[in-house]
């Protein structure tokens, strides 16, 4: 497992201070109010093609596109996108309204790599707003004024491909652990956790503290997650993915884990000889949120 952990706390990600934390694993989530949409964008706009696929879009002339706004062409069943860090993959083909030229597109050949609102908001201003409430195995059709994401007007076919739970979701598991960190939950789902004035674990501590309903983790799976590593000594956050963007890692070390669940893990020094403190190399907490199962490309690639 140290192997795993420092594979998690490696990264150069900005740390999280905490507050108003709660200690229960529900939240209210956000409120899916109806998205903007332009019936005179579906008139003269048409979309053939299998979800999933590169749509086939033709245009009537002229297209105008006045105001942002976004239609469902396909209504997809999955989990819906309702956090702004909330990890998702998407693939987008955009056009120019008045043209109908092509102006890019991802792959639609499952090579489009997990992303957030965040990150989509900085390559298409405004897809965020579109994106709020999809739900995975919809097709949207996005219109985008003048001098939003291009000169003249765009229209984009956005699939929604997969989206991940935004944060763990499940029952809560009593845990008579003595000495052990605690951890409570901002409304979001971000983990605080509080050391102890304890004396410190020396061999690793598991413990399972929601339980998810999602499928069981195998030990060949990739997984999805958010995490935030503390340090004993300190109490300080060394690094964070929920200010950033979850990860991937193996499942191999969360094997029998299911999805959905929040995991504990207190990790000792590889050896009694290293340094304590903030250099990451003492004692460390870390709690993980198990979002999903990913692909094995979201592991080779580091992302």
């Amino acid at each position: 497992m140290r192997k795993t952990a420092a594979a998690l706390i490696t990264l150069g990600l900005a740390a999280l201070a905490l507050a108003g934390c709660s200690a229960g694993p529900s939240y209210e989530g956000q409120a899916c109010s109806a998205k903007p949409t332009s019936s005179a964008l579906t008139n003269s706009v048409t979309v053939k093609g299998e979800f999933g696929s590169a749509p086939r879009v033709t245009f009537a002339s002229p297209t105008k596109v006045p105001a942002s706004s976004v239609d469902d062409l396909i209504t997809g069943k999955g989990s819906a996108i309702t956090a702004k860090n909330q990890p998702f993959v998407i693939d987008v083909a955009l056009y120019d309204a008045k043209t109908g030229e092509s102006l890019g597109s991802t792959g639609f050949d499952g090579s489009t790599q997990v992303a957030d609102i965040t990150m989509w908001d900085g390559q298409l201003k405004g897809i965020g707003d579109a994106l709020g409430c999809a739900k995975a195995g919809s097709r949207l059709l996005v219109g985008f004024p003048a001098r939003t994401v291009a000169e003249d007007a765009a229209v984009a076919v956005v699939d929604v491909q997969k989206v991940f739970l935004p944060h763990a979701e499940g029952s809560l598991v009593y845990n008579d652990a003595l000495g052990l960190p605690t951890v409570v939950r901002a409304p979001d789902g971000r983990p605080g956790v509080i050391i102890p004035d304890a004396k410190k674990p020396a061999k690793q501590v598991t413990q399972t503290l929601i339980r998810g309903n999602g499928a069981k983790v195998k030990k060949s799976d990739v997984l999805r997650v958010q995490f935030t590593s503390v340090d004993w000594d300190t109490r300080k956050v060394l690094k964070s993915t929920w200010d950033s963007q979850s990860m991937a890692i193996s499942g191999s070390e969360l094997e029998g884990q299911t999805v959905g669940s929040q995991v504990l893990l207190v990790i000792p020094p590889a050896g009694t000889s290293q340094s304590t403190g903030s250099d990451g190399n003492g004692t460390q907490a870390i709690v993980v949120d198990i979002l999903g199962v990913d692909s094995a490309a979201s592991l080779s690639s580091g992302q």
